[in-house]
């Protein structure tokens, strides 16, 4: 199976540790985040991982030609990074999602087990790894699910309705890729695409019951976002190196 890693955006919210590089390339516990999504990724047998680059892509195609040259990575540039979002990003993806395929954020740090969990309850054409917790701030992809099936995604959700997040890894299998493929590209068709997150695809194809839900709460993971965020980002990323056997 193929991961997609989402990894354009120039991170602002993160300053100043984005100030010359890119959000995936900040260190955390002595490696770059984008260091511990691909470990992972490789880690449970992923056969090819491509990512999607802007923001400074030429320090992540140096990164990658360093730390991991003759591994089945790849790039695909985002030229319009600065003033589109990750929808945008998915639609120059589409050639790359025409199989069975994981989609990944490019912060977000995961402990091995949550992929594991992944890769075998997946079952519906697309599933949404989500997390539940008692509260949710503005800030939250917030879900709203009902047994096993996603129904809607998105941060300005009814609070009264959330009962869960997503943490930004997904799982697309069977007709999935196409659906999802489909639904961008409508999007992008009838739309200002420029703010839009491919998330609201995924609350449109949820709508038609087609979106299941896979639960990691109580496993470690961590988005970054804002520079607090490093603090348990360095926990999840120590987890990591555990679980792996990293010196």
């Amino acid at each position: 199976m193929k991961a997609i890693i989402l990894a354009a955006g120039q991170g602002k919210r993160l300053l100043p540790h984005t100030k010359d590089r890119p959000k995936c390339l900040v260190p955390v516990a002595g490696r770059p985040v984008l260091e511990w999504e691909i470990l992972v990724l490789l880690s449970r047998g992923l056969k090819e991982i491509v990512i999607m680059t802007g923001y400074r892509a030429d320090l992540v195609e140096s990164f990658l030609n360093q730390r991991f040259a003759g591994y089945p990575i790849r790039t695909h540039y985002n030229p319009d990074y600065a003033t589109t979002d990750n929808l945008y990003t998915c639609w120059l993806a589409g050639a790359e999602m025409t199989e069975d395929f994981l989609l990944m954020n490019g912060d977000v740090l995961i402990e091995p087990e949550i992929l594991t969990r992944l890769l075998k309850e997946a079952r519906a054409p697309i599933t949404l790894t989500i997390n539940r917790k008692d509260t949710y701030d503005e800030d939250d992809m917030k879900v709203i699910t009902s047994g096993k099936k996603l129904l809607r995604v998105g941060k300005d959700l009814p609070l009264s309705e959330v009962n869960g997040e997503s943490i930004g890894l997904l799982a697309f299998l069977g007709e999935g890729p196409a659906i999802f493929r489909e639904t961008v590209a409508r999007i992008m068709a009838a739309r200002d695409p420029s703010k839009r997150w491919f998330l609201s695809a995924i609350d449109d194809i949820a709508q038609k019951g087609l979106v299941w839900i896979c639960d990691i709460t109580g496993l470690y993971w961590c988005e970054i976002d804002y520079p607090q965020d490093l603090v348990l980002a360095e926990r999840v990323a120590l987890k990591i190196k555990e679980d792996l056997g990293l010196i």
